[in-house]
């Protein structure tokens, strides 16, 4: 594919990646209205009649329980043993940016804006149910986070594609430098590092 066709490609993708924000935020105020929420300052508040139709509907933690297939409770352990290494990831990557990130002149990647845990003030799920909906947020999220460093981590140090596609690249990648094309790159590293260093004026 010729690299004008690609950059073509590439600028009609980040426009309709901008329509598609926009129409979400849009979406999403207006499922605000239809079930009854506010959010301001990041804190969920339904409204009177919202939360009385959420307990109507919550089940009990011994239904829960009752209803439950026993393989789900037998392997829930092997699940939740997995915050141990989230934990550990967590702090590593807090170390690991606060240090690098710093030195590299590398813009800091918000945590706040990758971990969103909210599902806990929905008061039509029992306790078990919530527990499970702050873990699974808690480790996507995360999981997002980390790689967002890292991909900032691979612009500065190795701004390559590879010789095989990625199924799920991240958004730097698309502006890197060829496989195999030594020329760009000796030409193009401090290019691609400078890019990253300007990343919070560019937003």
């Amino acid at each position: 594919m010729p690299q004008s066709r690609y950059e073509e490609i590439l600028k009609n993708i980040q426009h309709l990646e901008q329509q598609l924000t926009q129409e979400i935020e849009d979406i999403i105020a207006k499922k605000r209205d239809q079930f009854q929420y506010s959010l301001e300052r990041g804190k969920v508040t339904f409204n009177r009649e919202a939360r009385k139709l959420h307990e109507l509907h919550r089940t009990g933690l011994f239904s829960y329980l009752k209803q439950s297939n026993i393989s789900y409770i037998l392997t829930a352990p092997i699940i939740y043993s997995g915050i141990f290494p989230l934990i550990i990831l967590d702090i590593f990557v807090f170390i690991y940016q606060q240090t690098c990130f710093r030195v590299y002149g590398i813009p800091l990647v918000s945590r706040n804006d990758y971990l969103i845990i909210d599902r806990q003030h929905l008061n039509y799920l029992n306790v078990i149910e919530k527990f499970n909906c702050i873990y699974c947020g808690y480790g996507n999220g995360l999981i997002a986070y980390v790689r967002e460093i890292f991909a900032r981590t691979e612009q500065f140090w190795c701004p390559i594609k590879h010789a095989k596609r990625n199924p799920s690249t991240h958004q730097y990648e698309y502006n890197f430098i060829d496989y195999g094309d030594v020329h760009v790159y000796e030409q193009k590293l401090a290019s691609l590092r400078n890019d990253l260093r300007n990343l919070q004026k560019n937003k």
